[in-house]
């Protein structure tokens, strides 16, 4: 997986050219593939369960001595493991998240990430540069029941979990009677079933393609939610919602569409919801220069190759998109440290 994007301090006046962040770039190939390679051999969940030098290491994973100690020591080097003489340790962020062990293992994660399909789309940047996107059909991941979103279903819970959680706290239910909720391109569900479980009165309506939602439901059953679960199956823009929703969850879909598009499905929630319901908008937000913050502002490089018309798209045009569908008012609030925001407009 690749790293984050890191920003860079202004050029100073003068400054002697330095081909240091060139090479930087073209070689970042390599910490992904590093990273994979650490992943599929068990690198570290080998160190979490006690294996800390290369030998002992190499031993656990089945791999030689040679071998594990370059891989740990480039892995070192790019801030994803810890070293001391010659004794490796898990980083407070791998033991978390790439450690077999742990609850918030990303394995899956960095296994759809790094699917065949997500380099294909890259590989052939200057044509989507060109025509301003992916045409439909071509690598388009918005093409109807896409077998990706199947595999995103499965591998992307240990990454969203805390994202859908922090989402949760910043809606506001009804505590005294019944609610409706609709999660719009549910997937794993974590969106919806983090809402259900801070309130016990609410029912969960999921809509997604229907090899999706099949999956949607394994995990409703296994968070003992089966009984405050329903599906709604087909295209978000096309499939009628119903009406009585209290709230309608929008976890990372508006990227995907035009502006248009985007007011389109806006205004299609507004008229399911009941008065003063919301919509709870959860995607990376990019800053008015889209540059910063980085992660946000660098996804519109994957909706350049994955769709032929999505973005990242910054506060104020969801601003816009939202005042175009009707929506009375507009509240931004940041999941900071985490770097997605929620955008609630109110009917």
């Amino acid at each position: 997986m690749a790293t984050q994007p890191k920003s860079r301090p202004a050029e100073m006046p003068g400054s002697q050219p330095n081909p240091v962040t060139i090479f930087e770039a073209i070689n970042s190939f390599q910490q992904t593939a590093a990273i994979k390679a650490a992943i599929e051999l068990g690198v570290f969940s080998a160190i979490g369960e006690g294996a800390h030098t290369a030998a002992e290491i190499a031993m656990r994973c089945q791999a030689s001595e040679r071998g594990i100690r370059i891989l740990c020591d480039f892995l070192t080097i790019h801030g994803l493991l810890n070293k001391e003489g010659a004794h490796y340790d898990n980083t407070v962020d791998t033991a978390a998240f790439l450690d077999k062990r742990s609850p918030a293992y990303m394995g899956g994660t960095i296994e759809f990430l790094l699917s065949p399909e997500a380099f294909q789309r890259f590989h052939d940047l200057p044509t989507a540069v060109r025509n301003g996107g992916t045409p439909a059909g071509e690598n388009d991941t918005t093409a109807p029941e896409n077998p990706l979103w199947e595999r995103f279903a499965r591998g992307m819970i240990g990454m969203i979990m805390p994202i859908a959680q922090a989402t949760a706290q910043t809606v506001e239910l009804p505590t005294d009677r019944e609610s409706k909720v609709l999660d719009i391109a549910a997937s794993h569900g974590m969106f919806g079933f983090s809402v259900a479980q801070r309130y016990p009165k609410a029912h969960i309506v999921a809509l997604d393609w229907k090899n999706v939602l099949r999956i949607t439901a394994e995990h409703a059953a296994q968070y003992g939610l089966a009984g405050r679960f329903s599906t709604i199956a087909g295209d978000a823009l096309q499939v009628e919602f119903g009406q009585g929703y209290d709230l309608i969850l929008l976890p990372n879909i508006l990227h995907h569409f035009s502006a248009k598009k985007n007011e389109e499905l806006l205004a299609k929630c507004h008229r399911s919801l009941n008065p003063g319901g919301f919509v709870a908008i959860v995607e990376f937000v990019p800053n008015d220069d889209r540059i910063t913050p980085p992660t946000s502002a660098a996804f519109s490089l994957t909706m350049l190759v994955g769709t032929p018309e999505g973005d990242a798209y910054t506060l104020s045009e969801y601003t816009e998109m939202l005042r175009n569908a009707g929506y009375s008012s507009v509240d931004h609030r940041p999941l900071s440290p985490l770097a997605h925001d929620v955008i609630i407009g109110r009917k």
